[in-house]
């Protein structure tokens, strides 16, 4: 770990939200797409080569804080106080299915019985499960062989969580001694209601102290129909803001370019005229990763037609390309992001309150959430602006954002936002007040009517 030299950057009062600061220009309107600009990084293990600096872009493992290459602030004196951490849940299956999804698959399919699925209620039987997939089940061509279900956890996306927890603990214990104890009493856990997020929370906890294997440990959860995390409530004006600019050519152009592609995918795949496979790449981008992830081969059908790697890299580039349009660069995607992330703004935005007030008990407050809740957090924290690098990538496995509050030599308390386990440009160090304000400026001022009116 050492010392960096980083200026101090100050984010101007953002106030409150207003629909005019929301809206972006949207550069790409005219611009053919070219998907070698996106192309790049690691889709095929959890393991950065050596000779590849250590944060490169790996979807089947993100980079995150890590002893060895964690980086203090300037100011030598300055120590730190309170710690906010959202990360994605570690690698899983495929969460989307083709339609006749058991011939893509090898024979040997997809095996989730190497680790205990444990769900009982306490005082009971301590049950388990296992995903069954008869042969005789007259439905089976709609799932893979195998024992595991649709967008669960497996066992090595459960190693690589707990690899996450020990480095985290490697530098806000180890390193920094912020931490002392892996504690509920100073370590608050959210997930959303899926289970890979609560086996993630689960494994991150024990790889910073595995005596927490014999102990209960509360993880808080909203209801799915309003969960913040995913996010999951209901805001129709979010949804048209985004129907209209995913109908306009800047959106509509990159279809129409790679028509060639999505018919290839559609006649390998027999999804032709499914509007959630070709209405953009999302599903594919899913589908492909997954299995490439752990080392499953791209898919091939009965006739011995496969997805080529080619064709698997231009969808990891375009799912790149949508995920930055969707959230960050298209006009009104600000306006879109604070209104579907607006009520998780509005918890961080009351965690750093309640510390500001001296009301705050935890030291670290630690949640886990999706892809979903990856990219509006980056998007709404300017993370996706041209002095960040002017682009957000797909949030990879195991994708970390951490807000750290430090108090200065001065006695100020400042704000750092690391991204991946590096230092945002942007937010390398802001007053904890400017960050605030910037929180409450991605908040609509009444977001249920904002939503719903």
């Amino acid at each position: 770990m050492v010392r960096g030299s980083e200026p101090n950057y100050i984010i101007p009062g953002a106030g409150r939200y207003a629909p005019s600061r929301c809206q972006r220009p949207n550069a790409l309107a005219s611009v053919k797409f070219d998907h070698t600009v996106y192309h790049g990084g690691i889709y095929n293990s959890s393991f950065t080569p050596s000779h590849q600096p250590w944060n490169t872009y790996n979807y089947c493992n993100a980079p995150h804080v890590n002893s060895q290459h964690y980086t203090e602030p300037e100011d030598p004196a300055a120590t730190l106080e309170y710690l906010n951490v959202v990360i994605r849940h570690h690698k899983r299956t495929p969460d989307n299915l083709y339609p006749d999804e058991r011939p893509l698959n090898p024979i040997s399919g997809w095996n989730c019985v190497d680790f205990i699925q444990q769900d009982y209620a306490a005082g009971t039987a301590p049950v388990y499960h296992e995903t069954i997939i008869p042969e005789w089940h007259p439905f089976a061509s709609q799932i893979w062989p195998g024992t595991c279900d649709a967008g669960q956890l497996t066992r090595e996306g459960l190693e690589d969580a707990v690899k996450h927890g020990q480095d985290f603990w490697s530098v806000y214990h180890d390193e920094l001694g912020f931490l002392d104890t892996v504690d509920p009493r100073d370590i608050y856990v959210r997930t959303t209601t899926e289970v890979r997020t609560q086996q993630v929370a689960g494994a991150i906890l024990y790889g910073m102290d595995p005596s927490t294997i014999g102990r209960r440990w509360p993880v808080y959860t909203q209801p799915q129909n309003i969960d913040s995390l995913v996010p999951n409530y209901h805001c129709p004006n979010a949804d048209a803001i985004r129907a209209a600019y995913q109908s306009v050519p800047s959106w509509t152009d990159h279809l129409v370019q790679y028509q060639g592609l999505q018919q290839r995918l559609d006649t390998t795949l027999g999804t032709t005229g499914l509007s959630a496979w070709n209405s953009w790449y999302d599903h594919f981008f899913d589908t492909f990763s997954s299995r490439t992830c752990h080392g499953h081969p791209l898919p091939c059908n009965a006739t011995g037609a496969c997805v080529s790697q080619e064709d698997a890299n231009t969808v990891f580039s375009l799912g790149d390309w949508e995920y930055n349009y969707i959230w960050n660069s298209a006009q009104n995607a600000s306006t879109y992001t604070s209104l579907t992330f607006g009520v998780f703004f509005t918890e961080l935005l009351h965690n750093f309150e309640r510390f500001r007030a001296g009301e705050e008990t935890h030291k670290l407050k630690f949640y886990v959430g999706h892809d979903g809740s990856m990219i509006r957090l980056a998007a709404g924290l300017g993370l996706g602006r041209a002095s960040n690098g002017g682009t957000l990538r797909w949030p990879a496995m195991g994708s970390e954002i951490i807000m750290e509050v430090w108090r200065g030599t001065g006695g100020g308390r400042f704000v750092r936002v690391l991204h991946e386990g590096t230092p945002a440009p942007s937010l390398r160090w802001v007053q904890l007040g400017e960050f605030i304000d910037l929180l409450g400026g991605v908040i609509p001022e009444d977001i249920y009517s904002a939503c719903t009116k």
